[in-house]
């Protein structure tokens, strides 16, 4: 390189580099930039948006995880988005330097960071108000405290997810709505001290909730809806304490469009036509393993749910020929039903069905999650890297 422009290059300023490292598109020539000289390495640091640690599985490498971080974000002071994913060591005084990105910080993960405390969250929460995505997936050593502290000092929070945080209880959820007027998605999966009151006057906002395997009361699934936002809902394994089937209060979820029911062992005839009647916007419902529904809940989803596209009823025992042709004769859009184990259903009866309904798709593979991927929720407020 000629002496002269090497020079110039070398008296850039960093606004100068900035402006260049930011036209940089691919990431293997960011981190060619970063390695020209102490200077560009500099700046390739200050312009870092996104910080991810992957899972490593090994507590060493955890550990070693954890030490290093102060020295890795005290470089990258304007970082926006921020995952420490399974880092189980991970302890609270960690999450203190986590300040140094202040104001621009807007996504955290802590997936599985089991080490973290309320006392840690509150530290992030103070240092970083402007977060609007927050995972704490099997945090379980966060409790109502800590989701006080947070719902107080980050009013922009969209999407929360608290799955298997099993010491969190319908205060918790009752704060988070309290102060946290724009949420959008929320994960309480496995958190079955709640029975749902917690939800009461909950936000229009709210349009996408997993509370798989949970213990919601009647009284607490008619609080969960209470918002009227609802869009996508999945209840799938939902318990009772007292044996009871309160799913009949989805009805007032006028807009709900994509409904898991799999393995409600108590639902039965009357909330499915309930909730048939009530939602006409439905375009996906999975009742696989839901033995409590017969000929008049079947044949309510054909007469009522006219937008359906997707249906699951796999291993429905009490699904008939009768029940199927129910479905055939109703259901105008329907694309795919996935059905397999379904004792009751002869031959003859999918023969009929094929005839009358040519164009549906008959899969035999069981889903598990169906709607929106959880992936692309908690990505959807990320700025590009």
């Amino acid at each position: 390189m000629d002496g002269s422009l090497e020079n110039y290059i070398n008296f850039l300023s960093d606004d100068c580099l900035l402006a260049i490292f930011n036209k940089i598109e691919s990431v293997s020539d960011r981190n060619a930039f970063g390695l020209t000289c102490k200077n560009w390495f500099k700046v390739r640091n200050i312009a870092r948006k996104s910080l991810i640690f992957h899972c490593s599985f090994d507590p060493k490498v955890d550990k070693e995880h954890a030490k290093c971080l102060p020295k890795i974000l005290s470089r990258s002071p304007y970082l926006n988005c921020i995952s420490l994913a399974g880092i189980s060591e991970l302890p609270d005084s960690a999450l203190f330097t986590l300040r140094i990105s202040g104001t621009s910080l807007r996504s955290l993960s802590l997936y599985c960071c089991s080490g973290i405390t309320d006392d840690g969250l509150e530290q992030v929460t103070i240092g970083c108000p402007n977060l609007v995505i927050v995972e704490l997936h099997s945090c379980f050593n966060i409790t109502d405290r800590g989701l006080e502290s947070l719902s107080k000092g980050c009013h922009a929070l969209k999407s929360l997810n608290i799955g298997y945080c099993i010491d969190i209880s319908d205060q918790g959820i009752a704060a988070i709505f309290s102060n946290c007027s724009n949420i959008c998605t929320l994960m309480i999966s496995g958190c079955r001290h709640l029975s749902g009151v917690g939800f009461r006057g909950c936000p229009s906002t709210l349009c996408y909730l997993e509370a798989e395997s949970c213990m919601l009361s009647p009284d607490g699934l008619l609080d969960v809806v209470s918002g009227g936002g609802l869009e996508y809902l999945n209840l799938h394994k939902l318990g009772s304490s007292a044996g009871l089937d309160g799913l009949g209060s989805l009805a007032f979820a006028k807009n709900l469009r994509s409904l898991n029911l799999r393995l409600c062992r108590y639902l039965t005839d009357d909330s499915v036509t309930a909730i048939a009647s009530g939602c006409p916007l439905i375009e996906e419902w999975n009742l696989a393993v839901c033995h409590g529904i017969h000929l008049s809940g079947w044949s309510a989803i054909g007469l009522y749910c006219n937008k359906l596209r997707v249906l699951h009823v796999n291993r429905c025992r009490n699904i008939c020929d009768q029940g199927l042709l129910a479905l055939g004769n109703g259901c105008v859009r329907l694309e795919v039903i996935h059905m397999n184990g379904c004792v009751k259903i002869t031959n003859n009866g999918l023969a009929l069905f094929s005839i009358s309904r040519p164009s549906v798709k008959r899969r035999v593979d069981e889903v598990l999650s169906i709607g929106p991927s959880i992936e692309n929720l908690f990505r959807l407020h990320r700025e590009r890297r």
